[in-house]
C-alpha cells in the first residue's frame, strides 16, 4: 500500500472541516418562501450561487462564473465573484425576491465570498 502524502491528508482535513462548519451554519440558516436562502458553492476556479426556497426544495434563481456573459470575462476570481453577485441580484429582482438569508457554505466570510455578498447587497438584495 502506497503511503499517503501530507498533501492528501491536509486536503481531506480541510474538506472535513468545511463540511463541519457548513452543518453548523445550516442549523440556524433556513430559507422560507418570504426570505429564501442564498447558497454559495466555491471551487478553486468557479463560484456557483443559488437562491433556494427550503420549504419546497426549489431553486428560484441561480448564477455562476460559468454563465456565458461571465465566462469570457478577463478578470481575477474576486472580480468575477463581484460580477456573479450583481448578476444574481438582478435575476432575483426580476423574480420578485428582495430579502434573502446568506448561507456561506462553511467558507470563511472573506475574499471571494465577501466580494460576492457585498456586490449583491449593493445591487439591491437585503441580507
Amino acid at each position: 500500500m502506497a503511503p499517503k502524502t501530507a498533501f492528501s491528508k491536509h486536503t481531506a482535513a480541510r474538506t472535513v472541516s468545511r463540511a463541519r462548519r457548513h452543518r453548523r451554519v445550516r442549523k440556524n440558516v433556513v430559507g422560507t418562501s418570504e426570505r429564501p436562502r442564498l447558497v454559495v458553492n466555491r471551487s478553486t476556479r468557479h463560484m456557483f450561487v443559488q437562491i433556494v426556497d427550503d420549504t419546497v426544495g426549489h431553486t428560484l434563481v441561480s448564477a455562476s462564473t460559468m454563465d456565458a456573459s461571465l465566462r469570457s470575462l478577463e478578470a481575477d476570481k474576486t472580480e468575477k465573484a463581484k460580477k456573479v453577485g450583481e448578476l444574481l441580484a438582478q435575476r432575483a429582482k426580476d423574480a420578485g425576491i428582495t430579502k434573502v438569508v446568506f448561507d456561506r457554505g462553511g467558507n470563511r466570510y472573506a475574499g471571494r465570498i465577501a466580494a460576492l455578498a457585498d456586490s449583491a447587497r449593493e445591487s439591491g438584495l437585503e441580507f
